[in-house]
C-alpha cells in the first residue's frame, strides 16, 4: 500500500470492521484500517466455547484493571477487551440485545438530532440477518447474522420454568416491541459458530478489494495533525515507526477505554490535565475519557451435579469428549453455547420508566470472570445495574500509549446505584429460588445466609464488578463537555471522527455490540454523505 488513503481507521473492534467494508464498497475510494491485535480467525473464536479462554488470559485480549475501587472496598475490577479483528465482539458471549427504546430517545432529547430510536431502527435491521425473527423490528440479508442456540441445554426450560414459577413474564425477543421479561438470548453466531463482526463485515472482503488495506500487529501511537487539522497516524509495526497519512479523515474505533487515550496522548483533551501529564496541547477539549459509565454486575453461584452444566470431573470429561464429537460432526451441542444462555430485563419498582436490571443465566459456575475455578459442575446468574448514574475517567497515565489508561469507574459513587441494584438482587434471588431451580441446587458459594440489606450491600460490594460494557468517555452531544457533534465529527478539529461505544451519551439497558455496530452503519452513511 501507498503512504496516503482517503480514509484511515484505528481500531479492527466492531465498528471499525463495519466501517471498513462500508467505506471501501466503492472502489475509487481507499481506506486502511489499524489493529494491534491479529486477524481474529481460528478455533478458539469460532468456537463459541473459546471464549472461555479469553476472559482470565492476554490471548486476544488487552485485559485492563481498573484503579482500585472505594466502591467495592478498595478492588481492582476486571476490564477485558478484545485484540484483534472483531475487537471484543471475538470474545465476547455473543449476546444480542439492543437496549431499550427510551435509551434512543433520550440521546435525541439531549440534542443527538437524528439518534432517536425509530431513526436508528434501520440501521439496526440493515446490519442484521435475522434467522428466526422476520417483523418490523429485525432485517434479513445484513452481514450479521443472528439466531437461536443450538446447544439444547435443558437448562433453558428449567429457567423458563423458575419464570413461571415465581410469577415473571415471558419474553421470546428482547428487541421486539417489549424488552420485559425472562428469555433465552438470540445471539451472534450462524450454524453454531461465533460470528464476530470480523468474520461478518471484514473477512469476506478484506482479501478481495485492492483499496481495503488491513494492517494488523500495528499499533497506532498517535493522530498527526497540521494545525487543527487531523493528516495521519503514526504507528509501530514491530520495532519500526511509520507514518500513514490520510486525505479525507482520521476515524478512531479504538473503543471507550482506549479511544480518548488515543485522543489524550495526541494532545486532545483537557489542556490543563494533559499539560502536567507533558503532552503538548493540540486542542483543548475538556471532555475526553470524561463521563465513563460500566455495567456493573453481581454474580450469584451454585454447585449443582449436572454434567449438562460446565464443570469438571470424571462424568463432564467424558461428556465434553462426546460433545466435542458432536460439535465438529453438526456444530451443536455443549460446545455451541455462549455459556449466557438465559436472561431478562426486570423493573424494580412499577414507577420505573424501563427495565432497571438485567439478567445472564449462565450454564457454568463463574467466578472472578473465570480467574478462579472450582471443581465440579455449577450454575451462576448475574445481576447487571443497566443505568448507573456513577460517571469515571480514563485517564492517560503517561505520553506513550502504549502504557495502560487509568480506568476509573467510580462504581457507586452514586450511592442510588447500589440501592437499586440490591433490589435488582432480591427480584434475581427470587427466580433462583423458585422450585424449578432450588430444587437442583447443592451448594450457594456466594450468598449463603446473606437477607439483610446492610448484607446484600456488602457481599454487592465484595463480590460485583463489571459485565463489559465501557461507553461515553468522547460523548456525542453540543455542550461544552461534549466530544463529538451528533455526525460524530471531533469538536474543535477538522478530518477527525469517533466511531465506537465511547460516543454514547448514556450508557443503553443492554448488551452493547449490537448498538456499537449500528452506530458504525449509521457513521459510515454520516461519512459518505459529507463526501
Amino acid at each position: 500500500m501507498t503512504g496516503e488513503v482517503d480514509y484511515l481507521i484505528v481500531g479492527g473492534g466492531s465498528a471499525g470492521c463495519v466501517l471498513a467494508n462500508r467505506l471501501s464498497a466503492d472502489p475509487a475510494t481507499t481506506v486502511a484500517l489499524i489493529e494491534a491485535g491479529g486477524e481474529g480467525r481460528g478455533a478458539l473464536i469460532e468456537m463459541p466455547v473459546g471464549a472461555v479462554t479469553m476472559l482470565p488470559t492476554r490471548l486476544n485480549n488487552w485485559a485492563f484493571e481498573t484503579v482500585p475501587q472505594p466502591g467495592l472496598n478498595g478492588r481492582r475490577g476486571y476490564q477485558p477487551r478484545g485484540k484483534a479483528l472483531g475487537g471484543s465482539s471475538a470474545i465476547n458471549a455473543m449476546i444480542y440485545t439492543r437496549g431499550h427504546r427510551s435509551d434512543y430517545d433520550h440521546w435525541a432529547a439531549l440534542g443527538n438530532a437524528g439518534w432517536s430510536y425509530d431513526e436508528v431502527l434501520p440501521y439496526f435491521r440493515k446490519a442484521e440477518n435475522n434467522e428466526r425473527l422476520h417483523d418490523e423490528f429485525h432485517g434479513q440479508g445484513g452481514p450479521l447474522h443472528v439466531g437461536e442456540l443450538r446447544s439444547a441445554n435443558p437448562w433453558q426450560q428449567v429457567w423458563l420454568q423458575a419464570a413461571r414459577e415465581a410469577g415473571f413474564a415471558l419474553n421470546d425477543d428482547f428487541n421486539g416491541a417489549s424488552q420485559d421479561g425472562i428469555g433465552i438470548y438470540q445471539v451472534t453466531q450462524h450454524r453454531g459458530e461465533r460470528w464476530s463482526a470480523a468474520r461478518a463485515y471484514l473477512h469476506p472482503v478484506m482479501d478481495a478489494r485492492d483499496n481495503l488495506h488491513v494492517l494488523t500487529k500495528a499499533q497506532t501511537l498517535r493522530v498527526l495533525f497540521d494545525g487543527k487539522r487531523a493528516i495521519g497516524i503514526e504507528m509501530a509495526r514491530g520495532r519500526h515507526v511509520e507514518r500513514l497519512m490520510a486525505r479525507r479523515e482520521v476515524i478512531l474505533c479504538a473503543g471507550a477505554l482506549q479511544t480518548p487515550q488515543l485522543l489524550q496522548v495526541s494532545g486532545v483533551g483537557d489542556g490543563a490535565f494533559l499539560q502536567r501529564t507533558g503532552i503538548h496541547l493540540k486542542h483543548h477539549l475538556p471532555g475526553v475519557g470524561r463521563n465513563l459509565q460500566d455495567h456493573i454486575d453481581f454474580t450469584f453461584g451454585y454447585r449443582v451435579p449436572d454434567t449438562a452444566l460446565f464443570g469438571f470431573s470424571p462424568a463432564g470429561s467424558i461428556n465434553a469428549l462426546r460433545e466435542y464429537a458432536r460439535y465438529r460432526r453438526e456444530r451443536s451441542g455443549l460446545l455451541t453455547s455462549n455459556f449466557a444462555e438465559g436472561g431478562g430485563f426486570l423493573r424494580v419498582s412499577p414507577d420505573s420508566p424501563a427495565p432497571d436490571v438485567q439478567l445472564h443465566f449462565v450454564v457454568a459456575l463463574v467466578d472472578d470472570h473465570a480467574r478462579k475455578l472450582h471443581l465440579r459442575h455449577g450454575l451462576s446468574c448475574h445481576v447487571c445495574l443497566l443505568r448507573p448514574r456513577s460517571r469515571g475517567t480514563v485517564l492517560v497515565q503517561s505520553g506513550d500509549v502504549r502504557d495502560a489508561p487509568l480506568i476509573d469507574p467510580k462504581y457507586f459513587d452514586d450511592p442510588d446505584d447500589l440501592e437499586v441494584l440490591v433490589e435488582g438482587w432480591k427480584l434475581t434471588q427470587r427466580l433462583l429460588q423458585a422450585p424449578a431451580i432450588a430444587s437442583r441446587l447443592k451448594r450457594d458459594l456466594f450468598t449463603a445466609g446473606v437477607s439483610s440489606d446492610h448484607e446484600i450491600r456488602e457481599v454487592i460490594r465484595n463480590r460485583a464488578d463489571t459485565i463489559y460494557h465501557p461507553s461515553g468517555t468522547c460523548r456525542m452531544g453540543t455542550d461544552p463537555m461534549a466530544v463529538v457533534d451528533p455526525s460524530l465529527r471531533v469538536h474543535g478539529v477538522q478530518g477527525l471522527r469517533v466511531v465506537d461505544a465511547s460516543v454514547m451519551p448514556t450508557l443503553i439497558g443492554g448488551n452493547t455490540n449490537a448498538p456499537t455496530i449500528m452506530i458504525a452503519e449509521k457513521a459510515a452513511d454520516l461519512i459518505l454523505a459529507a463526501g
